[in-house]
């Protein structure tokens, strides 16, 4: 039987034996794949089909009939709805054994990377002690339910849908407290949510940060429109909030964005008390945090990860090493404290100067950074300016590094590559160009910063060929 047997409302019984990259479980009816949304490793189920195609289908959970000896029950009532959770029926553990076999095999289909050479250098997962509360950034979405009462809460998946929870698991406890207060706000004042559809209301998102080691919280409203009306009764509401022992308001601003975007924040921020940043730390590196800056969600999860990358690049103190897609230079920071010299790159110029600003912040001397892409700058610099690097770590967006950058780095010679990814399918196709270019993997670990969610992080270390040869 194959697909076009198959037509949409047909029911099945569906044993899943796979995740897919997002989370879906995979269940396989007379050898047909079918992928199922909520649905976890070895539930039995009965599965309706919404879409058929010649080789697999998408089918809806109806009713699961035999629970998976690994399902469990979710803290929050929304995951299903919700676009943030898509595995929180499955076991923590069992997430952990999913995420590292993710990329496990995206490195050997993707990368074509033997299972030798990764039985060899793949180490085990890097897992959270507690897998709730560790996000230290949400941005909620504020609109109004189908009765027109003020809501704010999440997206529903692949949609603009919002779900009202003002009590996210992932997020820190207070800021379902500011949350409720900014609603109750807006309806004491009769202040509009935004429209999409109207392009017509004020408030588009509340944006909260937290320090988790500093406690400093920030609150930025996105507004349709250039202030906020009784601005400073807004102000002393905030600041008259109960919150958590050693939690505190520093930072409350707004950010006008009048663009009929899918971009959240606008262009600019306008501070409407205290300061335009919060400040935190990653170990004992400090870090200044506006409402526009980059920063890394899971800070407890985040200094496992640039710890291991700062293992993984072996510095002794006499290194010249390049941090390409630098961000604020979270990396860099970390980085220069055992470098010699530290050149960061970064397209996002604001992203630039608040580097600038947090080296400056660590007393730190040995770092500089350069705007630009990294496939333009690396090459213009080792091209023109002979500039050598002996190790060169990457910490690219989604879509991993350019093909130009990657032969840069080739070109360049370096002792080690540290390769720092959120996509392991981009990483294992870079590691093949590497791997075909002179470089072998050293080590490789899984990082899990987002639990419950389909995505995980890796760090990878390579060196050329012929010194794997020599350390073998």
């Amino acid at each position: 039987m194959d697909g076009l047997n198959f037509k949409k409302n047909d029911l099945l019984v569906v044993t899943i034996e796979d995740m897919g990259s997002d989370g879906e479980g995979i269940g396989k009816f007379q050898g047909y794949p079918i992928f199922v949304k909520d649905a976890v490793i070895g539930d039995v189920a009965e599965v309706k089909i919404v879409k058929a195609k010649k080789n697999y289908a998408y089918g809806r959970l109806e009713k699961v009939l035999t629970p998976s000896s690994f399902r469990v029950t979710p803290k929050c009532a929304f995951h299903k709805q919700c676009g943030g959770c898509q595995i929180q029926a499955l076991s923590y553990e069992k997430q952990l054994e999913w995420k590292e076999n993710k990329v496990r095999n995206n490195l050997l289909r993707i990368g074509g990377i033997p299972k030798e050479v990764l039985d060899e250098v793949m180490e085990p997962i890097v897992g959270m002690e507690y897998p709730y509360h560790f996000r230290n950034k949400a941005q909620y979405p504020v609109g109004t339910d189908r009765n027109g009462k003020l809501i704010t809460g999440f997206y529903a998946g692949r949609t603009h849908s919002i779900v009202a929870n003002t009590d996210c698991y992932l997020g820190p406890v207070e800021n379902k407290v500011i949350l409720e207060y900014v609603l109750a706000f807006m309806e004491k004042f009769f202040i509009p949510a935004y429209d999409e559809q109207t392009g017509k209301g004020l408030v588009r998102h509340v944006l909260i940060r937290t320090g988790f080691t500093t406690g400093e919280i920030m609150v930025c409203v996105v507004i349709n429109g250039n202030s906020l009306p009784q601005s400073k009764e807004f102000v002393d509401g905030l600041l008259g909030l109960e919150l958590n022992l050693n939690k505190h308001i520093t930072s409350i601003s707004i950010s006008p964005n009048t663009k009929n975007t899918n971009v959240i924040m606008g262009d600019s921020v306008k501070t409407l008390w205290g300061n335009s940043y919060i400040v935190d730390y990653i170990g004992d590196t400090k870090f200044r945090i506006s409402p526009l800056s980059f920063y890394q969600v899971n800070p407890a999860q985040t200094e496992k990860l640039y710890g291991l990358a700062l293992e993984y690049a072996n510095l002794t103190g006499k290194e010249t090493v390049w941090d390409l897609y630098c961000g604020i230079g979270t990396i860099s920071l970390f980085l220069a404290k055992k470098a010699k010299q530290v050149y960061g790159v970064e397209i996002v110029s604001q992203a630039i100067e608040d580097a600038k600003e947090n080296a400056l912040l660590n007393h730190i001397e040995n770092a500089e950074f350069f705007v630009g892409k990294a496939e333009e700058v690396l090459p213009e610099k080792y091209e023109k300016e002979q500039i050598y690097a002996d190790v060169i770590v990457v910490d690219p967006p989604r879509k991993g590094c350019d093909e130009a950058c990657l032969n840069t780095m080739v070109k360049m010679k370096p002792e080690r590559i540290v390769y720092v990814s959120c996509d392991s399918a981009t990483l294992a196709r870079d590691l093949k160009y590497l791997r075909e270019n002179g470089y072998e993997i050293k080590r490789v670990r899984a990082v899990d910063q987002f639990g419950h969610s389909g995505h995980v992080e890796t760090v990878c270390s390579l060196v050329p060929t012929s010194r794997q040869r020599d350390l073998s």
